[in-house]
């Protein structure tokens, strides 16, 4: 678990925990917590033998130093101690930066997927799924391309804040008959194809405020309300990690298990709670 605190009146206290579950032998999940960035991001790699931990290993370190250097040069010209920049500038311009990042991050598969020989739409590839805290706006920026999830826990009950890029999500939506397709058909993932459309929206966050981002090795399997109920029962975030993933394995998950929680309290609050950094994951790719 790491701790950023960012100001005096809103600061985001994050931990991770990823397993490669009961069945599979590797684990392609991959996380990142960056303090310095407030970026907190999940990838779920796919593609065959290797292929699915380059792919996520590859794509959140990609979008991190991307962010870093947009993060650096912002410093350099005094972008981001603007007096005169508004709440509209400031998000907008961390929207611009998140899609560079995530563009960059497509560019270095899909270059890596050309070299050793796939056709587009071929190769590996990842989901993408995080969020770049704006101390400033009070608020968080996210971006999702996939179906790894970003859900919000406020006053009791868990919200979903993203919507699966996925064939069985249209379908249902589309309401056309016959069959739905298979829960984990992708229409895009970072890698594949030369382009990506990443979906990005901006949050609002309080004091109290929980977003847990996931990858389908728990949300495909363990329902909403147990999720709801533990993160209503563990306060500790470093034990709700490891709850959510001992729900995945109670419910018999056959894939990939990460989860990724982060909190936003004012900052003598996160204090408070330095005990809960002892017991935490490390910070970083992991």
């Amino acid at each position: 678990m790491r701790q950023v605190l960012v100001n005096t009146r809103l600061a985001m206290q994050a931990c991770g925990m990823s397993e490669a579950g009961e069945v599979r032998t590797r684990n392609e999940d991959r996380f990142v917590v960056d303090d310095a960035l407030g970026l907190v991001a999940v990838a779920d790699g796919m593609g065959g033998h290797m292929a699915g931990e380059v792919a996520s290993s590859g794509a959140l370190a990609a979008l991190a130093a991307s962010l870093a250097e947009g993060h650096e040069r912002s410093a350099t010209t005094g972008e981001e101690g603007d007096p005169d920049a508004t709440d509209l500038d400031l998000r907008w311009n961390g929207t611009v930066r998140l899609r560079r990042a995530v563009d960059c991050a497509n560019a270095l598969l899909y270059e890596e997927n050309r070299a050793r020989g796939h056709a587009d739409g071929d190769g590996m590839g990842s989901t993408l799924t995080g969020l770049q805290f704006l101390p400033a706006l009070g608020a968080v920026l996210s971006f999702h391309v996939g179906d790894s999830r970003l859900y919000r826990y406020r006053d009791g009950t868990l919200v979903q804040l993203t919507r699966d890029q996925t064939a069985y999500q249209l379908a249902l939506e589309s309401g056309a008959p016959g069959e739905l397709p298979p829960r984990n058909l992708l229409l895009q993932a970072i890698g594949p194809a030369p382009a990506v459309a990443p979906d990005f929206d901006y949050h609002e966050v309080r004091a109290g405020d929980l977003l847990l981002l996931c990858s389908d090795g728990l949300h495909g399997w363990v329902p909403h309300a147990e999720i709801a109920a533990l993160l209503r029962r563990e306060d500790a975030l470093h034990a709700a990690c490891a709850g959510l993933l001992g729900l995945s394995r109670r419910h018999a998950s056959r894939d990939n298990v990460t989860v990724l929680l982060a909190r936003f309290a004012v900052a003598p609050a996160i204090e408070e709670k330095k005990a809960d950094l002892s017991a935490s994951s490390a910070s970083g790719l992991a």
